[in-house]
């Protein structure tokens, strides 16, 4: 019970700590402005594995399994689904005839 106890209260202090630092890097120039989005984006998935190690318990060990092939195949659906919508708009995007066009088909 205490071990517990003392790995959810180290995962939320990484947490905050993770958070603290997202909001201080957009906040002031501590990054070059061009890679501010990669130094948030970095802090993000840092987030993203505190949260599954210390709170979801996803580890390596080898009772684990079905926990991590369940969630490589929800990354994996998620990604479909996002770049298959982005697929998708980009061809109707290419494909879409210019407003110019699509008034004079009105009238």
């Amino acid at each position: 019970m205490n071990n517990s106890i003392a790995a959810y209260t180290a995962g939320l202090v990484f947490a905050l700590l993770l958070t603290a630092a997202s909001f201080i890097v957009a906040r002031t120039h501590l990054l070059w402005a061009p890679g501010l989005s990669v130094g948030l984006a970095v802090l993000a998935i840092a987030q993203m594995g505190v949260h599954l190690v210390f709170f979801l318990h996803i580890g390596s060990g080898p009772d684990n399994t079905n926990n991590v092939l369940a969630l490589a195949f929800g990354v994996l659906i998620v990604t479909l689904v996002v770049s298959g919508s982005l697929w998708i708009m980009a061809n109707l995007n290419a494909n879409m005839a210019p407003a110019s066009v699509i008034m004079e088909m009105q009238r």
